[in-house]
């Protein structure tokens, strides 16, 4: 493995634990902040009043920080997907903590990651040298990654505002969809910053160029947007659905994109080509496992006065307690009034 490689191998593997364990402690929070007023799935930001949700939320930051600093050192094609890792530990801390259970087969879809992302390890290609951010610039602004850019904006834009007010509750590509496609615009944005700051910091000034706060302004306006959407997709689905097929879409589009800006494979042999694919396939199957081996969603109900909203695995409707269903609650923040039982905020089981 080449020096820089390694130095960004390690980056990122510290990078995947940090953020593993965000999406466990944003959950934690989220569904405290859900049970006191409107939930992020729904449009609220009372999470934002939730320090769980903001120490979750710091705990990422230092693992994009990492994240961020490895894709300085190494390509994307070696940094995105070693985010598996990340699927991982938060497989095995929800297991832990959300009571979300990892099973056996799960535990192999883990070490499917783990010799997948050792293949990709050792088959990457080294870094290429950059000498300032006009060049980077200059490799944006060619037309096929011109395409790939309006293209990616196009197919957003789709999902946020078609498919998002439609299908965003029930359909969990939809949400995903989104992050994965601007982040893979993020990547090739954060990548340009950090070899700007790189550069600046060994004397050679990149922020005289307008190229670098463009960059800037691009990989700030994706970052928001990521997090937005990446909140609505953790609190409406499992964590264990959200993280392997977050990854598996983020990785893909961030790979293609890598491939056609920095041309990532341009000099690579056709064997090392193709075990970083196998590689990648091998991590992909890893998280289809994991993906395979969840356990359904509980059905989240709130309700008043004897009558309740319920979302069964987020398909809305209004049903009243003397339907012909069984209900099976755990019931918490329940306020009695006149002999009923008044803002209601429960899990509970439908049979």
């Amino acid at each position: 493995m080449y020096s820089s490689n390694l130095t960004g191998f390690i980056l990122a593997v510290v990078s995947s634990a940090f953020i593993g364990s965000s999406f466990i402690i944003k959950k934690k929070g989220l569904r405290k902040a859900g049970v006191n007023g409107p939930r992020a799935s729904s449009g609220g930001y009372g999470y934002l009043l939730e320090p769980l949700w903001w120490v979750g939320m710091v705990t990422m930051i230092v693992g994009e920080v990492s994240n961020f600093v490895a894709y300085i050192y190494a390509p994307a094609v070696l940094v995105t997907p070693l985010g598996a890792l990340s699927i991982i530990v938060s497989a095995v801390l929800a297991h832990f903590l959300l009571k979300e259970k990892l099973q056996k087969l799960g535990m192999l879809g883990c070490l499917l990651c783990i010799v997948g992302s050792t293949i990709i390890v050792l088959h990457a290609p080294e870094e290429q040298s950059i000498n300032s951010v006009q060049q980077i610039w200059e490799l944006a602004t060619q037309p096929a990654f011109l395409l790939y850019m309006a293209s990616a904006v196009a197919v957003a834009l789709v999902l946020i505002l078609y498919c998002g007010p439609r299908y965003g509750q029930t359909n969990i590509m939809v949400y995903i969809g989104i992050c994965s496609i601007i982040g893979s615009l993020t990547v090739m944005s954060i990548k340009a910053i950090g070899i700007a700051i790189k550069l600046t910091l060994e004397g050679i000034n990149q922020a005289i160029y307008f190229q670098t706060w463009i960059f800037a302004m691009v990989a700030i306006t994706c970052i928001i947007m990521q997090l937005n959407y990446l909140n609505m997709a953790l609190d409406t689905f499992n964590t264990t659905v959200v993280s392997p097929i977050y990854y598996a879409l983020f990785t893909s589009f961030t790979i293609l994109a890598s491939a056609i800006m920095f041309k990532d494979y341009s000099g690579q042999s056709a064997s090392s080509i193709a075990s970083e694919l196998c590689g990648f396939i091998t991590v992909l199957s890893g998280t289809a496992v994991l993906h395979s081996t969840r356990e359904p969603d509980t059905p989240f109900i709130t309700g008043r006065c004897g009558y309740f909203y319920i979302s069964y695995n987020r398909y809305s409707s209004v049903g009243s307690p003397y339907s012909n269903k069984t209900y099976s609650c755990s019931f918490s923040n329940a306020s009695i009034s006149a002999g009923t039982v008044d803002y209601l905020s429960w899990d509970c089981s439908i049979t």
